[in-house]
């Protein structure tokens, strides 16, 4: 018997790596952003002691082109070893500019060459984009244009991903629901678009209390159930300025424990659903219990 359950585990190992994650892959994700990743560069084990302990079993990781390889090379096999898939993290709101295609093909270079020289157990189980083109100056001027360029580069980025055999994945805002194109992508709502564009999506449904994220997110685990992709569901720890409801710093860990069990609870029959994400490593290790 325990040979059979460590075949089906290696085999599930295998399809991650292959680029091909099986469904049940994508299931019960716990997954969080690592931002800075100078600390795994100062405190490897200090970090993956802290992601072991809360079960985190996905690390979204900040690629810095100025951390040496082995570095990444090292924390992946160990991440990898207890049982964390890692993806590698990027983006930014102005890579919708004109020329910000550069900036995601300098990723995919980066990328290729670090995946070739790389054993197996070393190199990244996927690509996670955080691309916020609303924070770019003309999500305000020209709106279409912006969208648009947000689309191409989601769709260069997926024929990039593919040419590494990785999965793409993408952060999207819980409000894009409510917005629409129309353009040479064809017409609908931007946030179904993007679903039915990647291999999956965390939606930042920065809310404090299970009514309200589950209330925020069920258009898009509709669209994940719709298209066969999972939806994971991302909350904020960080101290903020945009109101009391927005993060979980105020109510502690424990509260977003019990908040979190109540959104798994709420989605678990729902095939769109994929799991939870925390935003993110440096804020979640210094929040009230």
């Amino acid at each position: 018997m325990k040979k059979l359950m460590m075949a089906g585990v290696w085999l599930l190992f295998m399809l991650t790596q292959s680029g091909f994650d099986a469904q049940a892959a994508e299931v019960d994700v716990k997954a969080t952003w690592l931002w800075n990743p100078w600390m795994i560069y100062s405190d490897e084990a200090g970090t993956l002691a802290f992601l072991e302990s809360k079960d985190v079993n996905k690390v979204y990781v900040q690629i810095d082109a100025d951390i040496p390889t082995s570095v990444y090379q090292s924390f992946i096999e160990k991440a990898g070893a207890a049982g964390m898939a890692i993806y590698a993290l990027d983006g930014a709101a102005d890579w919708v500019a004109p020329k910000g295609f550069i900036k995601q093909d300098r990723l995919m270079s980066w990328l290729s060459a670090y995946q070739q020289g790389a054993a197996p157990a070393q190199r990244f189980a996927g690509v996670h984009l955080d691309v916020e083109p609303y924070l770019y100056s003309g999500w305000n001027t020209n709106r279409a244009a912006t969208i648009k360029s947000y689309q191409a580069l989601l769709t260069k980025a997926k024929s990039s991903t593919a040419a590494l055999n990785l999965p793409l994945e993408a952060d999207l805002p819980f409000w894009f629901d409510e917005i629409s194109y129309k353009n040479t992508y064809g017409k609908g709502v931007l946030a179904e678009w993007v679903i039915a564009n990647t291999h999956s999506v965390t939606l930042m449904a920065y809310r404090d209390s299970a009514a309200m994220i589950t209330e925020l997110v069920k258009n898009e685990i509709a669209y994940g159930e719709k298209y066969g992709k999972a939806v994971v569901v991302g909350v904020e720890t960080g101290q903020t300025d945009e109101g009391d409801a927005i993060s979980f710093y105020e109510e502690g860990e424990a509260f977003m424990e019990g908040e979190l069990a109540a959104v798994s609870a709420h989605y678990a029959g729902a095939k769109g659903f994929g799991g939870i994400a925390i935003h993110h490593v440096d804020s979640w290790k210094t929040m009230a219990p």
